[in-house]
């Protein structure tokens, strides 16, 4: 079964290098992943991994808006393989440099991950960046950020679900590391499937498989239940789904919306 990581970390300054996560990946059966960039505007490792490791990575960038040639510069990314772009909710809630910086990437026909917490995704103010960019297919963040101490009947939660009739807006599933708590004193299996809180069940009702993907959010997960768990407790936990839902969450929702090295040839 193809299976692609959509949120994974690297760099030199910052995190692992990118050998670390292809040991992790090659380990637990990942096929590919996509990279995502994190508080840098200097995406040159990125793309250099896109051309050390073809048919392995895409790349999502980071720009700073505040430059007014940052349009241009997220052109000039796309030529050299970069197949999206990252946003913070939390830093910006719709500025002019934003929409345009969001208009390019649409016109571009690029990817958008958007980071933020609950109250943001939750926010008029995403609806209407979504409302105003209805050809650019973003993506939200670490399940929309949901927690275990979030108390029923998730109304936050719910109204980001809500987002769902938007047909160009997508949702990572993360680890179940993000939405229970760590077991004191340890377990094994660290999580017991049979308390795995609604979220993810909420997300596929909502979006339906077609719509989510896996993300493990390495290497940070390091410091919750580790990669290897990442990806097998959530293998685990959507094998309840049919085998055509497991396979688009696990895999083919995330090469509808990325290419690899391999295809482009």
């Amino acid at each position: 079964m193809l299976t692609i990581d959509t949120h994974c970390h690297v760099g030199l300054d910052w995190f692992e290098p990118v050998e670390v996560l292809l040991f992790q990946m090659d380990r637990n059966q990942v096929d590919k992943a996509v990279l995502i960039q994190t508080w840098t505007f200097d995406n040159t490792y990125l793309l250099e991994c896109l051309q050390r490791f073809p048919g392995r990575f895409a790349a999502v960038g980071y720009l700073d808006i505040s430059q007014p040639d940052a349009p241009a510069t997220l052109e000039s990314l796309k030529k050299e393989g970069l197949q999206g772009v990252r946003f913070s909710l939390i830093d910006d809630s719709g500025s002019e440099a934003l929409m345009a910086l969001l208009r390019k990437a649409e016109q571009l026909k690029l990817v958008v991950s958007c980071l933020g917490l609950p109250e943001h995704y939750a926010s008029d103010d995403f609806r209407r960046i979504i409302e105003a960019v209805p050809d650019l297919r973003i993506m939200i963040e670490h399940l929309g950020y949901a927690k275990h101490t979030d108390p029923p009947p998730y109304e936050t939660f719910r109204k980001i679900l809500s987002l769902a009739k938007y047909p160009n807006v997508f949702m990572k599933v993360h680890g179940l590391g993000e939405i229970m708590p760590r077991p004191a004193p340890m377990t094994h299996p660290p999580f017991d499937l049979s308390k795995v809180p609604p979220f993810i069940d909420m997300a596929f009702d909502a979006f339906g498989a077609n719509r989510l993907t896996i993300g493990t959010d390495s290497p940070p997960c390091s410091h919750r239940e580790g990669y290897r768990n990442v990806v097998h407790s959530l293998r685990e936990y959507l094998s309840r789904r049919t085998r055509s839902e497991l396979e688009a969450v696990c895999g083919k929702t995330a090469a509808s919306l990325f290419t690899f090295g391999d295809e482009q040839a």
